[in-house]
């Protein structure tokens, strides 16, 4: 497995995690290294280095459903898709990263709610 980083509490949240696993099924699970403090309903994307397994989930991305601490299953059928591995010396390592949510999830999305007059 490459020697990867990723700081487990970044300034910036939510933050990019490492995936140690993906999968195979509907929806698909996904397993990060450490702690990802994602939510229901963030929309993901999943970034898989050239001679990881499962290429065909390179660039997808998907809303998620908290399952643990360290897993989350999204919306992506990989039923079909090549099992997940990590090539041994492999430079690069597999990734997620959030970048939206689904508007139901938050609160007073279109409302603003600053005590202004």
């Amino acid at each position: 497995m490459p020697v990867c980083y990723a700081v487990p509490t970044p300034i910036y949240q939510p933050a990019m995690r490492i995936v140690s696993a993906i999968t195979k099924g509907y929806p698909a699970q996904v397993t990060t290294t450490f702690a990802h403090d994602y939510v229901d309903g963030a929309i993901v994307r999943l970034n898989m280095p050239p001679n990881y397994g499962m290429q065909q989930v390179n660039q997808l991305q998907g809303a998620i459903l908290v399952t643990g601490t360290t897993t989350f299953t999204i919306d992506i059928n990989t039923t079909t898709f090549d099992a997940f591995s990590q090539p041994i010396g492999a430079k690069q390592c597999a990734q997620v990263t959030p970048f939206g949510e689904i508007p139901s999830t938050l609160a007073n999305p279109f409302v603003n709610t600053l005590p202004f007059p």
